[in-house]
């Protein structure tokens, strides 16, 4: 993002694991300790939780514009304000050149995330969304209400937050979509359609992390 002052917000629940890192003028680290919870899912789904009360108390007084990124990737290309819009979402890179009835929405009517078949214009993917800061808070705080919602009717959508983020879109349409050069992942080949990769998921053994 050049020419933009950058800050990183790094969430953790490990906040002296982080290392020193020495950055370029207008850019900072910032660490935000978080709670640490016994699993990959629950994680996921205080996720939006998180950012929105981050945003209630600090981000929305020093940022216009705030992406949220999982830290299991990697920038390969340059990311820049081609990508700013008032709320911003990524088709994620499984789902899309497969069929609309392929993609894995809840379908469970009794979650609040359910969308129906027949419905929905993309998949989004959790791991990248963002936009205004006011936007981004008012998106988390109703994607945080629905999870609850499904919660205390002790469901858990398919996907966790990522379903509840698919839900909303539907109903809320992004005002930017962007392409799965913005959030491929390094174990899939690079087909035809995608010219340049920017961002994308590291191969990992997600065993080993999530246990």
């Amino acid at each position: 993002m050049k020419g933009y002052r950058v800050n990183y917000y790094i969430f953790t629940d490990n906040p002296e694991r982080i290392p020193h890192v020495q950055l370029q003028p207008g850019r900072r680290l910032v660490i935000v300790p978080i709670k640490k919870y016994p699993s990959w899912q629950e994680i996921s789904m205080r996720r939006m939780e998180a950012i929105n009360k981050h945003i209630a108390e600090t981000s929305h007084q020093e940022v216009d514009y705030l992406f949220c990124l999982d830290i299991d990737m990697v920038f390969y290309n340059a990311w820049g304000p081609e990508t700013l819009g008032d709320i911003v979402a990524a088709i994620h890179p499984g789902y899309f050149n497969v069929p609309r009835s392929q993609f894995p929405y809840e379908r469970r009517s009794s979650s609040a995330a359910y969308i129906p078949d027949g419905e929905g214009d993309f998949y989004y993917g959790g791991a990248v969304f963002g936009g205004l800061v006011k936007k981004v808070y008012e998106f988390t705080k109703t994607c945080h209400m629905t999870i609850l919602t499904d919660k205390a009717n002790g469901i858990m959508a398919a996907w966790q937050e990522e379903s509840h983020l698919n839900r909303h879109f539907l109903s809320h349409k992004p005002s930017k979509v962007l392409s799965p050069e913005y959030l491929w992942d390094d174990k899939k080949p690079k087909p035809p359609e995608i010219h340049l990769i920017r961002f994308s998921t590291v191969d990992k053994n997600y065993k080993e992390i999530r246990d």
